[in-house]
């Protein structure tokens, strides 16, 4: 071990143990795979673009592809109201971390803004929680991958059954988690490519579909009833399929990869936050327009290839199958990218051992972070439960995101010499404390189990804290 322990200063922020020793500090070491220094910094290789096709990517796969059967069975049309609270919610935490990442263009996101404004506590908690939140997360894209997967091969004429849902599933679970480390910049081109594709698939879908919804093309449908089951399921709804939201703060974890983050990180996030949203509500219209609620619900997590089929045939099918199979792919790529900086940036901190945020010295990226994201992921992506890990993952970034809207107040109310962001939140206090409220209370629709497992994750997370990191002392953003 070197003489001097101590964090070297400067951006990276690491922390420090309150007697003045760092937790879990290697020495350097330099081989042809890693290495641990403490002013390791990961390349700025992302643009405008980059960002967008992150946050696109990752939200338009689950609530284009995967959840209007399910959102529809249980709202009926007004599943589509549930995607437009989602959104406003959204929005109103997008603004929020927005500025936060133009303050703080760290990798970590939300974990970086929450630890800097509200302390160590807050910090192990949201940290260790987005680490567990990222991988429920991707572990639900991947299964909503192995169903479209299995549909694309028998719209290929390839019979296969639903058993091989998981084993494809987690097959390329660990396909996205290698390509990931053989370089971030790799993983980009992946996701700008994915995305431009997908949306030329669904503008051209749900731009007929409309039109034949509205009763331009085709003959007119008579219109189901609105909310059959009242207004309660529309907030439950809107709880569930929340986990569609999650890629505009996972744009903010990769801040530290950005160029220019004074002007991309806010264009990447709102942006991305818009235009999903827009994509969401048409496709319920279009999908409830198609067939009834309760028939939508049976078709299941592949809804949408039937929709394809009723408004082009066997043309459409093919179309939604594929983009569906484009959509999560691209949701579980970027959501194994950002999960691996959430484990990198709270390892930068010493509240993880420091071994975790080693940098590859032939790729420079976080192997290991990557390695501690892909493992958890294939495990929970082996139980195949769709809705339990699409809350799961939703309540903890939930909390999450609560927390970002306090962190600014409390930054904004204290104003460290540090904190000058590029970006300043319109309407400040009222957005950031809407966006508290808002993020809290959609925690109260959830199922209990989900309830359950959240609570049961965030309780080990404190206990964590007090087992190794209470003692560690983070210093300022800058």
């Amino acid at each position: 071990m070197d003489d001097d322990p101590s964090p070297a200063p400067g951006p990276s922020a690491e922390g420090t143990n309150v007697e003045g020793e760092s937790p879990q500090i290697e020495p350097t070491v330099e081989t042809e795979e890693a290495t641990i220094t403490d002013d390791a910094e990961l390349e700025r290789t992302l643009g405008l673009s980059g960002g967008l096709a992150i946050g696109i990517g990752t939200m338009i796969g689950a609530g284009i592809f995967v959840f209007p059967g399910l959102a529809a069975g249980n709202a009926g049309p007004a599943a589509s109201v549930s995607f437009a609270i989602g959104a406003v919610v959204a929005l109103l935490v997008a603004l929020p971390a927005s500025e936060l990442a133009t303050a703080m263009p760290k990798s970590g996101g939300g974990y970086y803004f929450i630890s800097r404004g509200l302390g160590t506590l807050a910090g192990t908690v949201v940290g260790l929680s987005l680490w567990f939140g990222l991988v429920f997360a991707t572990a639900f894209y991947l299964v909503g991958f192995g169903y479209y997967a299995v549909d694309t091969l028998a719209e290929l004429g390839i019979a296969v059954g639903a058993e091989l849902v998981i084993p494809i599933a987690l097959l390329f679970g660990a396909g996205f988690t290698v390509l990931n480390v053989t370089g971030t910049e790799n993983a980009a081109k992946l996701q700008n490519g994915v995305v431009a594709l997908l949306l030329s698939i669904l503008i051209v879908f749900l731009g007929y579909g409309g039109l034949d919804a509205a009763g331009l093309l085709g003959e007119p449908t008579a219109p189901e009833r609105f909310a059959p089951a009242g207004i309660f399921p529309v907030f439950t709804t809107a709880a569930l399929v929340f986990t569609s939201y999650l890629g505009f703060a996972q744009v903010a974890t990769v801040a530290g990869e950005m160029r220019d983050p004074g002007r991309n990180l806010p264009l990447a996030m709102v942006g991305s936050v818009l235009i999903v949203g827009v994509l969401y509500v048409v496709t319920i219209f279009v999908a409830t327009s198609a067939f009834g609620s309760e028939q939508l619900e049976q078709f299941g997590e592949t809804a949408m290839v039937e929709v394809g089929r009723h408004y082009l045939g066997p043309i459409g099918a093919f179309a939604i199958v594929f983009g569906g199979l484009l959509a999560t792919m691209s949701s579980a790529n970027a959501s194994v990218l950002s999960t691996s900086r959430a484990i990198y940036a709270v390892s930068r901190d010493a509240l993880l051992p420091r071994r975790a945020s080693r940098i590859n010295l032939r790729y420079g990226t976080p192997h290991v972070a990557l390695g501690l994201a892909g493992g958890p992921i294939l495990v929970l992506t082996a139980t195949g439960r769709v809705q339990l890990l699409a809350e799961v993952a939703s309540f903890l970034h939930l909390i999450m995101y609560g927390l970002i809207c306090v962190a600014l107040i409390a930054l904004r109310r204290d104003e460290p010499e540090w904190y000058d962001p590029d970006f300043r939140v319109p309407g400040y206090p009222v957005v950031p404390a809407l966006g508290a409220l808002c993020s809290v209370a959609l925690i109260g629709f959830m199922q209990r189990e989900s309830l359950y497992v959240g609570v049961g994750i965030m309780l080990l997370t404190v206990g964590w804290y007090l087992y190794y990191a209470r003692d560690v002392e983070l210093k300022g953003a800058l």
